[in-house]
């Protein structure tokens, strides 16, 4: 697996010299307090295709134990590597988080604007910012000249061998297709009728939730009175429709389906991914020990 910058927003490696670690652990900032949790609806939702993807979590996972590799390779090389620091496990977000619309929760607090990212994903994204501006022949040493080679090609056949890394191109074509048809269906799009004359009640203008969070309006530093009053507007007309649950009872169907005709596809993906997990685990399980 590729290095990568697992923002945990979303569903998709390395290296800090100590004389950088110690100059930012001098400057260090106050730290960022806690985004709001969401709710407990999107914290529960989950679809038979998720079996396909890999969470933030695992992303990091893997990231982490070639990682260790990635150091005892250039440490042979006679190169310091600091490893990545590593994201509190409530600090990831649900992996459907706004796949129908705003969350109840975060309406509240940020309207349609993206929850700030919490400490622990703040380190680990400085630390990967800090690696892009290593000098070029660490940089070399750690990737090679493709980015590819270098020690991180080394850690990762030391982990896996030749097994290639996870090809997510068939979740991400069939989710999207899942959501799509979904949203064509006569269940899904009665359930959006509803919502739209909820919200034009309360004096909105929206043809569907995703429009609301588009707005131009609000692309501003920080979420606006009008912002917030817009997302709670939202969200309660998605109560009134039972908009998630409809849409996530008819997007299961179709998934599962769409899961029956590419079994034998979907199943190389997940062997693929499980293969490397169980490899990280491994790595990770023996540096534990």
């Amino acid at each position: 697996m590729p290095p990568s910058r697992a923002r945990t927003t979303t569903a998709l490696a390395l290296l800090l010299l100590a004389t950088t670690a110690c100059t930012a652990a001098e400057h260090e900032p106050t730290p960022a307090p806690h985004p709001a949790p969401v709710s407990r609806q999107v914290k529960q939702l989950r679809l038979p295709l998720d079996a396909y993807a890999s969470t933030a979590a695992e992303t990091h996972l893997v990231e982490d134990a070639q990682d260790i590799l990635i150091r005892r390779c250039m440490n042979d090389r006679g190169m310091e590597w600091k490893t990545l620091p590593p994201v509190d496990p409530q600090d990831t977000e649900p992996p459907n988080l706004r796949r129908y619309g705003a969350d109840e929760v975060e309406s509240v607090h940020y309207g349609y604007h993206p929850r700030p990212d919490p400490p622990s994903v703040l380190r680990r994204n400085r630390a990967w910012d800090e690696r892009d501006a290593l000098p070029a022949e660490v940089q070399r040493a750690a990737y090679g000249r493709s980015g590819k080679g270098g020690c991180l090609k080394t850690a990762a056949h030391q982990l896996v061998g030749d097994t290639a890394p996870p090809d997510y191109h068939a979740f991400n074509q069939l989710t999207g297709t899942a959501l799509e048809t979904s949203r064509r269906t006569p269940e899904v799009r009665d359930a959006l009728r509803t919502w739209h004359t909820c919200m034009a009640k309360a004096g909105f203008d929206y043809p569907d939730p995703y429009a609301a969070a588009g707005s131009e309006r609000w692309k501003t530093a920080a979420p606006t009175p009008a912002e917030r009053a817009t997302a709670r507007a939202d969200v309660a007309c998605q109560k009134s429709a039972q908009l998630v649950k409809v849409w996530a009872a008819v997007e299961t169907r179709i998934q599962h389906r769409l899961i029956r005709q590419n079994t034998d596809r979907l199943h190389e993906a997940k062997a693929r991914k499980d293969r490397w997990l169980a490899a990280a685990r491994r790595v990770l399980n023996r540096e534990g020990g």
